[in-house]
């Protein structure tokens, strides 16, 4: 009685435990977060940098100085958060993401959440106790775990990029198979990516990935959805297909085997490098190549690398297997399909 007692108290107060909650919504959340404060504000830093406007320069440090608050809202915002506990998740993020990073800023954000959730219009004195807890709450999290769970996840993301640099034509193909497939399944290759702070060699990998996946889709799949489709895949995300991957898993084969053969020639031929904030977004926005061009700073490999392992190999190649297998019938007509 007691546990059911816990439980409908629980669903009283929206407070679900489960891995799509958290791992799923949140995290998915937690990347808009990112795109609207860091990301944004690496792309103002890089066009501040070359075109020497001074406007730029300063949006780039007030969008990369929101990032933790940011982060906070995004996360609540995907938790369902009341009002309260909503506005003061922007404090948790911008402690946990000072003391332990972005990984710092999830986990206070998620644990100060929940407990704002559950004390909220709880009492008489709602407008102190609710803030209270989930700020409190918050920021000794963050103190607590912050530091160890960054160092954890930098020392995860070095273990990837140092393996990288000494296997580039393995790990290329390791790195731009999975943070590929990152990409197109419900959760955020771009969080993950700033998560480990996965740059140089390791982020033009991933980058490399992300590419075959979001262009790989768009191509293979013109047939069925269009110009349309190419813009909402090739600048959109490539997660759009998802659906149709749960009914049919063979129409993943073809990006994911072009992201095989991709990923070693980013690291190993044009040695492409990115920075943690694009390495994971691929062509949305064309954030992934914008990062390179951050990271690398120009040059005729440079240039001639986004251009075939961005755009060109995924778009030739995809279709490519893609026919292998409608030939085979693994993937019939349809089976790419989107409602848009």
């Amino acid at each position: 009685m007691e546990q059911t007692g816990v439980k409908a108290f629980l669903r009283r107060k929206n407070v679900n435990l489960t891995v799509r909650t958290y791992l799923i919504d949140a995290l998915g959340a937690m990347a808009f977060g990112l795109f609207a404060s860091l990301l944004i504000g690496t792309i103002f830093a890089t066009l501040g940098e070359k075109s020497h406007v001074e406007l730029f320069n300063t949006i780039a440090n007030y969008a990369k100085g929101a990032t933790g608050a940011a982060l906070g809202v995004s996360i609540a915002y995907s938790l369902q958060a009341p009002q309260l506990v909503l506005f003061s998740a922007a404090t948790v993020g911008i402690a946990g993401n000072d003391l332990g990073g972005p990984v710092g800023a999830f986990v206070a954000t998620i644990v100060a959440v929940e407990l704002g959730k559950i004390v909220s219009k709880e009492t008489r004195v709602d407008i102190l106790v609710t803030p209270g807890v989930t700020i409190i709450s918050g920021v000794v999290v963050a103190q607590v775990a912050g530091p160890g769970v960054s160092a954890f996840m930098n020392a995860f993301g070095n273990l990837v990029k140092t393996a990288t640099e000494m296997q580039p034509f393995f790990m290329g193909i390791l790195v731009s198979a999975l943070i590929g497939i990152a990409l197109t399944l419900p959760i955020s290759s771009a969080a993950i990516c700033i998560m480990l702070s996965l740059d140089g060699l390791a982020g033009g990998a991933a980058t490399a990935g992300c590419c075959a996946q979001m262009i790989g889709f768009a191509v293979m799949s013109f047939k069925e959805n269009g110009v349309g489709g190419i813009l909402a895949q090739g600048l959109g995300t490539s997660m759009l297909q998802m659906g149709n991957i749960v009914k049919n898993p063979k129409i993943w084969i073809p990006p994911t085997l072009v992201s095989m053969i991709t990923g070693p020639i980013a690291t190993m031929i044009f040695h492409l490098e990115n920075i943690p904030a694009g390495s994971g977004m691929g062509t949305c926005g064309l954030v992934g190549p914008i990062g390179i061009y951050t990271a690398m700073g120009g040059g005729a490999s440079m240039w001639i690398g986004i251009i075939l392992v961005c755009f060109v190999l995924p778009a030739a190649l995809t279709p490519i297997f893609g026919e292998i297998l409608r030939k085979i019938g693994w993937i019939k007509d349809g089976d790419l399909k989107l409602d848009l």
